[in-house]
């Protein structure tokens, strides 16, 4: 009677070993950012049933396109109703993984519907605690549904994470306000400003045709730039004496001993 009960203490140790190596891991990995839908549903984001509490055991057989890798408590992820959020991005994105468990990887692939757009090849070598891989997005635009899949190297199995992305847009589960536009205020209509005409150069300014032969007989003093001058006008520069004999103002270097066309030296 003794012998019988120890064998089956010792079968039903068997067994629960059997069943306890059997079950798979509850640690292994998904996309953090841009947020994956399993992400949003552990950030609370999104109202969600398991998947919140384990964002990283998205994991099926190989070879799948769905959102939860076959696993039926997970099928929500799968349901392209719900209201995911998504990712404002550019033509280039960094698809950052969080690994809780590192296994020995084939293959990462992303594809957009059934389309592979990337590939990375890590050989069967084990990942670090964090993994990143830039994807082109070129070529597609607005709202694109991007599946993530982390191949293991050494099982059957492969994790599962969706991206919704709003490529070249603004992204969010609700849509951002419209900024409210202030009436744009016409720029005034610059008031044009008379050009005035060009100076002669000292050179080109015409002789009188003649000299009045009366003159003020009130000097002007001494001469200053920007002053106003007529004809008749006397001034001293630097001790000499000169009279204008054509109207200007003296702009400039116009000295008179520069300009003889608008200054007769007196003596």
């Amino acid at each position: 009677m003794r012998r019988t009960a120890t064998l089956a203490a010792t079968a039903a140790l068997a067994f629960g070993a059997t069943v306890f190596t059997a079950t798979p891991a509850s640690a292994h990995g998904y996309v953090s950012s841009p947020p994956s839908r399993q992400a949003f549903c552990a950030q609370g984001k999104v109202s969600c049933g398991a998947v919140k509490y384990e964002p990283q055991s998205v994991e099926g057989a190989k070879g799948q396109r769905t959102c939860h890798g076959g696993v039926a408590r997970f099928a929500e992820l799968n349901d392209d109703t719900k209201a995911w959020p998504t990712t404002a991005v550019g033509t280039s994105v960094d698809f950052n993984w969080v690994l809780t468990a590192r296994h020995a990887t084939s293959t990462w692939q992303y594809y957009i519907g059934d389309k592979l757009i990337a590939t990375f090849n890590d050989g069967g070598k084990q990942p670090g605690a964090t993994v990143t891989h830039k994807v082109s997005l070129a070529g597609y635009s607005g709202k694109q549904k991007v599946l993530a899949v982390w191949n293991i190297a050494d099982t059957a199995a492969a994790f599962y994470s969706c991206i919704d992305l709003q490529v070249g847009g603004t992204g969010g589960g609700t849509p951002a306000p419209s900024p409210t536009q202030k009436p744009t205020t016409p720029a005034p209509t610059p008031t044009k400003t008379a050009t005035p005409a060009p100076l002669p150069s000292p050179t080109s300014v015409p002789k009188p045709t003649a000299v009045p032969t009366t003159h003020p007989t009130t000097p002007a003093g001494t001469w200053k730039r920007g002053g106003k001058y007529v004809i008749g006008n006397v001034v001293t520069y630097r001790g000499v004496k000169y009279r204008c004999i054509q109207s200007h103002t003296a702009y400039g270097d116009w000295a008179p001993p520069l300009v003889p066309a608008l200054w007769k030296r007196l003596g």
